[in-house]
This record gives structure tokens, sequence and C-alpha cells, in this order.
């Protein structure tokens, strides 16, 4: 059995954007700036059969490359918040990828999530903080709110291994899926 998901690697910049929201917001705990990436689908703990099944479904992928960028502050949890997050812009190429990847994970036999997808980056996840702490971080996420990022172009999906620790989860790359080359423009 293989705990692991399907995603977007951050470029290097987008990374130093991430963190810069880390630092400014009062989180009880940042996740690590090398983990940070766009999940599109949590495909569980799999039997290695179901992995390798997905695997062999993420290869056939023919979807082109696209531009995306993060866009503004969250929060998961409503009044007892436990995730922060950055969200992305709106990007229809995004949806459909995610669309197609989900289905190609169910196809596998992968327990698949069954939450709508939300794209964003989880920066920081803890436990539910105080009154007065909480609403120290919604003044912060407020205040964030105009956060944005220049785009960049997704040129490849990763999937990892996710290794759960005491410090939280540790990702192992098992492998890459090229999207196919834009066009320039």
């Amino acid at each position: 059995m293989i705990r692991a998901f399907l995603g977007i690697d951050l470029p290097h910049a987008v990374r130093g954007a991430c963190l810069v929201q880390q630092f400014l917001l009062p989180l009880p705990r940042k996740l690590d700036p090398e983990t940070l990436h766009l999940t599109l689908v949590f495909l569980g703990t799999c039997p290695e059969s179901a992995l390798k099944a997905a695997h062999d479904g993420f290869e056939t992928l023919r979807e082109p490359g696209f531009p995306l960028s993060l866009q503004g502050l969250g929060l998961f949890g409503k009044r007892r918040p436990h995730t922060a997050w950055a969200g992305l812009a709106p990007s229809e190429s995004l949806r459909r990828l995610q669309a197609k990847v989900e289905t190609i994970a169910r196809r596998a036999g992968c327990p698949v999530d069954a939450r709508k997808f939300a794209p964003h980056v989880s920066l920081g996840r803890f436990s539910p903080p105080g009154p007065a702490d909480t609403a120290r971080l919604e003044r912060a996420v407020a205040m964030g709110a105009g956060f944005r990022t220049d785009p960049w172009e997704v040129t490849e999906l990763t999937l990892w291994r996710s290794h759960l620790t005491g410090k939280g989860a540790q990702h192992e790359v098992l492998a890459h899926y090229p999207l196919a080359c834009t066009p320039p423009t």
C-alpha cells in the first residue's frame, strides 16, 4: 500500500512568493517550503497494482501545457481554521486537466477523495487556534487578499509518495509526466 498524490510542482519564484506569505501570516505551523505544491488528485493509500494502473493512465495524457498563477489567500475550517492557503487564479485548463486525472485515478482503483476540487497551495496546517489567535490570523489573511504571482507555464505533472512523520508529510517523487508544449503565440 502506498500513500500518493498527483500534482503540480511550483517554480522557484512562486515558491519564494509563498515563503513571503508564510512569513507575513501568524501561522502556528508553517509547511516546509520545499514541499509546497498544488494537489490535483489525492490518490489515498492505494494497493501497488492500482497505483501502477494510475501511473500507466497518467503516462497517456496528451494535454497541452498552460499558464497558471496564484491569487489570494484563505483559510479552511471556517470558525476553527486548520489550514492557511494560497488560491489559484481561475483556469479552465486546470479544471479540465484535474477532471481527467481524477477519472484516471478512479478507474485505476485508487481511493480518491470525494471532496470537490478546490485548487490551492497549502501554506500551513495546524490545530485550530484560540479566539484571539484566530482573529489575528483572519485579519492577516484579509490583508493578503491582493496576493498574486506572475503566471508560470505548467509543463509537467508529478506523482509523489507521501510519508507521514511526526514533523508532517515528507514527499518522494515517483514519476514526472510531461505535458505537450504550447505553441508560441
